[in-house]
């Protein structure tokens, strides 16, 4: 019996993958449990329909993060951050700073956790900073501290 897997089930198959099973081990394990669903004409268009959406979200979300690493490479980013005497910084500049002045300042939306910051930024100066856009997608940048 051919089944479409919903889950992954360890030695047997992936979720989303099309597979014969004996007929037993599909009706008394496989369908009983949740874990596939049989494999008829309707439910194979609607795998092939699930796979083409999550293939057409990739690519938008590809498309954009190539964009943005346009827009954002070899840019400079400036943060204003409060000192005290000595031209210390009070604190640091942290990777979240540095994704809101980037929002702000070019209006590419960047997660905190995707800025690294190649040293800590504890004084005024010029910094670089790498972004991770999307998989295999980074741009890298220069993050300038000026007084505020």
């Amino acid at each position: 019996m051919k089944v479409i897997f919903t889950q992954d089930v360890k030695g047997s198959g992936k979720k989303g993958e099309l597979k014969e099973v004996s007929d037993g081990y599909a009706r008394n394990m496989l369908i009983k449990k949740g874990l596939a669903v049989e494999a008829t004409p309707e439910n194979i268009n609607h795998l092939k329909g699930q796979q083409a959406s999550a293939q057409h979200k990739i690519d938008v979300d590809t498309a954009n993060a190539k964009a943005a690493q346009e827009k954002l490479k070899d840019q400079k980013v400036i943060v204003k951050a409060k000192a005290g005497t000595g031209g210390r910084l009070f604190g640091a500049v942290t990777s979240a700073q540095v994704a809101q002045c980037i929002e702000e300042q070019y209006g590419c939306k960047v997660d905190k956790k995707k800025v690294t910051l190649k040293s800590e930024i504890k004084a005024f100066g010029t910094f670089t900073a790498d972004i991770k856009l999307y998989n295999g997608i980074n741009a890298e940048m220069t993050v300038e501290v000026v007084e505020a």
